[in-house]
């Protein structure tokens, strides 16, 4: 079997093993949020946190819960990283430093799990199960519950409450994403992954020197890292990494874990709006893009330029010899169009349009199918704009699912939209324009300059990969990648959250002849379109000094 056909095999599985998981999954998640009942576990941690479950929040009180229980997870992390030194299970490593323990606490707690550290060489096993794993879980939960409070917001009328965020969050936590990181993880470690706390192991000689390797509790922080897509790997090679990713089976079973919620997400906001055609419509655009990325990258690492790749069956550099360029693609491809930031290969090392095709993927905002949660909510903005831009060409006040867009909807998904370029380009800019900075990368050049580019864009998007190249693990890069996570996440959270108040306020419109129908193909082709206009608008400069001109050159 060639390699191409083998890659389009694992392409065609990966779609099955989601389209079955989609219905179940997804109407379950709509009954978790949609319950009014609580399990026993969760009385108990209502009880423990003095969070009253039934109480319903308008959206200044709601996003107040999210920024102060993301506030303190900051700091809880912070604290222990300073403190692992004198922890138990710490495998003899020091403390983090102070720039990179603030690094590392927002980008857990953001969802996005960059890492300046190599977690072998970093962090023990306390840190790494307390501290990171337990980050994995809630900041997953908090991203699914600002999304279902703006799918509320779409659902309800003449109210502003949104729900409650403690119960969504506990819920989350507790129904959905266990439960799910659980099986992921037996399935794990009947294929190979390493389940253990034990300690540093010398494996022997490797380059003149002692190799070592220490155990852990990779299989279940793996499970959560996918299936919550944060993305922070246990070993620095990350799910290339035979402990973390033993065979190409796990590799593919891993982006199945990856896009399951981001996709099934749809079909929950469907069920929850009342009209299961307008979550098909959203799953409709997010599924486009993928595919589409999908088959270009695929081109791009696929393309034979001279004997060395041809005899290779494609670009091989950076990519593990047991899971191939095809199944590469496909991971890269969901890794960047998703929040997850996981890599099975080298990004660094694709080709240069590869490499753009990634740079790209966060860039659209992770919407297709994006992070759990981030990703139905940024579409959902997406879905506003779009309304908004067919409402301009025919004249008439622009309307979703049953809401009118109007002056205040459209300021607040403006912003939304603005806030993360911005973001990017200013702190890459400044990057560029200082005289230290630039002395961190590795490259010169249209690729020396992808590698910023891309850092801040996967900080910004809470993406959390890297170009690999960049030693990130300096006092600037670490601050500002962190404030670049910390305003990447929650400023689009404060606008999500206000619109989602704005349209619970509103009364339904009643659909007439004139009515856009947004469950349609036209309207997803009008999506798709504007997605793409957007971005390409935004960040075409900025792509053609980098990965354009390096792909254009080669």
């Amino acid at each position: 079997m060639g390699p191409v056909l083998a890659g389009v095999l694992q392409l065609l599985a990966l779609i099955g093993a989601l389209a079955l998981a989609y219905i179940p999954l997804g109407n379950y998640m709509a009954r978790v949020y949609s319950s009014d009942k609580h399990l026993r576990v969760e009385k108990w941690i209502y009880k423990g946190i003095g969070a009253d479950p039934n109480t319903e929040m308008r959206w200044p009180a709601y996003l107040r819960s999210v920024l102060a229980f993301s506030a303190v997870g900051v700091l809880f992390l912070y604290l222990l990283q300073r403190l692992q030194g004198i922890l138990p299970g710490s495998l003899g490593f020091s403390s983090v430093n102070p720039a990179q323990s603030f690094n590392t606490a927002v980008s857990f707690v953001t969802n996005t799990n960059w890492q300046s550290y190599y977690g072998e060489q970093t962090m023990g096993h306390v840190l790494q199960t307390a501290g990171l794993a337990v980050q994995n879980f809630v900041s997953a939960a908090v991203g699914i519950a600002v999304a279902v409070a703006l799918v509320r917001g779409f659902a309800r009328s003449r109210t502003g409450e949104l729900g409650n965020f403690w119960a969504d969050l506990v819920r989350g936590t507790i129904r959905i994403l266990v439960p799910l990181s659980v099986v992921a993880a037996l399935v794990l470690v009947a294929c190979g992954a390493i389940q253990n706390f034990s300690g540093i192991h010398e494996v022997g000689q490797f380059m003149g020197g002692h190799q070592q390797w220490n155990g852990g509790a990779v299989a279940s922080q793996e499970a959560i890292k996918e299936v919550g897509t944060n993305g922070g790997g246990y070993f620095n090679a990350n799910s290339a990494h035979p402990f973390e990713n033993p065979t190409p089976f796990t590799n593919l079973f891993e982006i199945f874990l990856l896009l399951v919620i981001p996709f099934a997400l749809t079909r929950t906001f469907g069920v929850m709006v009342g009209s299961i055609k307008q979550g098909y419509a959203i799953l409709a655009t997010m599924a486009t893009i993928w595919v589409g990325f999908v088959a270009l990258m695929m081109w791009t690492e696929f393309a034979h330029h001279g004997p060395a790749l041809q005899i290779a069956g494609g670009a091989m550099e950076g990519k593990e010899q047991r899971i191939g360029v095809g199944a590469s693609s496909i991971f890269a491809v969901s890794t960047t169009l998703t929040s997850t930031g996981a890599v099975d290969s080298f990004h660094s090392s694709f080709t240069g349009l590869g490499g753009g095709i990634t740079i790209l993927g966060m860039q659209l905002g992770e919407i297709a199918p994006g992070g759990t949660g981030s990703g139905l909510y940024g579409m959902l903005i997406m879905a506003v704009i779009a309304v908004f831009i067919a409402g301009l060409m025919v004249g008439r006040t622009p309307e979703y699912l049953g809401k009118k867009i109007g002056t205040r909807e459209m300021k607040l998904a403006a912003c939304y939209i603005l806030i993360t370029p911005a973001l990017v380009l200013i702190f890459a800019a400044a990057s560029m324009a200082l005289p230290t900075p630039p002395h961190s990368m590795l490259n010169s050049g249209a690729h020396g300059f992808s590698e910023v580019l891309y850092a801040f864009t996967s900080a910004a998007n809470n993406n959390g990969s890297a170009f690999a190249g960049l030693n990130a693990n300096t006092d600037w890069f670490n601050t500002m990648t962190g404030l670049a996570m910390v305003l990447g996440r929650f400023l689009p959270m404060v606008f999500v959250l206000a619109l989602a108040g704005s349209l619970a306020e509103q009364k339904p419109v009643p659909v007439t002849a004139g009515t856009l129908r947004t469950e349609k193909p036209l309207f997803t082709g009008l999506l798709v379109g504007a997605i793409l206009i957007i971005t390409g608008l935004t960040y075409f400069p900025a792509l053609a000094l980098g990965p354009l001109a390096e792909g254009l050159a080669s």
